[in-house]
């Protein structure tokens, strides 16, 4: 039985989570951190890991990127595993995370749909195909309330196609402001926030007289908890390292 704390345990998503795991017998909440929310199940909620009433096998995090130094301080010297589902993270974030999963085991990707996944194959392979004589644009289109802009998914679409390209590519986040012709050699990423967007995400390879359009829409933010709790269950017992939905996906 693996013991799951979650973090943001009393926002949408940790909610969502609760209900996954209330589904399933063979993980269970143990604790909850919201520095803004009180218990509403059968487990503690706390203001901050350090007061966890006892260690868990594995944090789901899905809260917010100020919560990092905390989670990550308690985890390496609890030698906690730690699934971070949140997006919004600077590269000194990142930096943090890649060097916490040299001590712990660490499940680090900015979306735990199995679909997206899939999508990023997929952008892959077209890139190798299409890669030099398409131009390339993302679409994502997410609720009102999102803070990050372009999101986090856009980001890992654009980086898996980058480096199937071996990394010649550049990102233009806004054009408004450049009165040029488009480069052949960058990758355009656009953002829409609008009214209760779950998550849609669009990858457009534009040639000569054709379009080719990948794209994947999450109707519910559940199927996020459902992978983050199989990335929780995934990650108890492992080695120290740097884990991802590839790395769920071989084991199934």
């Amino acid at each position: 039985m693996t013991k799951i704390a979650i973090c943001g345990a009393c926002g949408k998503m940790g909610r969502f989570i609760y209900d996954v795991i209330s589904e399933r017998d063979d993980c269970t909440v143990s604790a909850g951190i919201d520095k803004f929310g009180e218990a509403y199940a059968d487990f503690p909620v706390v203001k901050e890991p350090a007061d966890l009433p006892e260690k868990p096998d594995v944090i789901i995090d899905f809260s917010h990127p100020s919560a990092l130094d905390g989670l990550l301080s308690y985890c390496l010297s609890n030698g906690t595993a730690l699934v971070i589902a949140t997006t919004g993270y600077t590269e000194e974030d990142t930096a943090k995370i890649h060097k916490a999963s040299e001590q712990i085991p660490v499940f680090f990707t900015f979306n735990m749909t199995l679909g997206i996944n899939l999508l990023a194959n997929l952008a892959k392979t077209a890139a190798k195909v299409l890669g030099g004589q398409y131009d390339i644009e993302i679409i994502e289109k997410h609720h009102n309330q999102k803070i990050d802009a372009p999101s986090g998914t856009a980001i890992m679409l654009a980086d898996a196609i980058n480096e199937e390209l071996d990394n010649k590519y550049h990102y233009v986040y806004d054009r408004h402001s450049v009165r040029a012709k488009r480069e052949k050699t960058e990758i355009g990423m656009h953002s829409v926030r609008g009214g209760t967007i779950v998550g849609e995400h669009e990858i457009i390879f534009a040639g000569r007289d054709e379009v080719i359009s990948l794209k994947h829409e999450a109707h519910s933010k559940q199927v996020f908890a459902v992978g983050a709790v199989n990335a929780g269950v995934f990650l108890c017992g492992k080695p120290a390292g740097l884990y991802a939905m590839s790395d769920l996906l071989a084991s199934l």
